[in-house]
């Protein structure tokens, strides 16, 4: 059972995540080089999400051991960390390829009809 605290944060994460997924469905992996404010937005999105998954209680990540709590941390450390070094190719990859699947196991967590 999640506290209060954790089922915000965890909402949180699927926000930030549903919102950075439409974003870059709008655009291309060629769009993160000359759209500046894209960039921008969605390298925040993910600060977000990796933030809020820092602050998820420790025994609720390890109860949804399925979720890279680890990794989604490490992505938000490095985005802040390195902002001069940002790749693009990796950005684009976890926009597209790993953020719809978290989106469904945080659902699991919190199913849209409880959020």
């Amino acid at each position: 059972m999640l506290n209060e605290k954790d089922r915000i944060r965890i909402r949180h994460m699927l926000d930030y995540s549903r919102e950075a997924v439409e974003l870059a469905k709008e655009a291309t992996r060629a769009d993160l080089d000359t759209n500046r404010l894209l960039e921008l937005a969605l390298v925040r999105l993910l600060e977000l999400v990796g933030e809020a998954a820092g602050r998820v209680s420790p025994g609720v990540r390890t109860s949804y051991s399925e979720i890279p709590w680890s990794l989604i941390v490490g992505m938000r450390n490095r985005l802040i960390h390195g902002y001069d070094a940002v790749d693009h190719d990796v950005l684009w990859d976890t926009l597209t390829e790993d953020l719809p699947g978290l989106i469904d196991e945080l659902e699991k967590i919190v199913p849209p009809e409880a959020q």
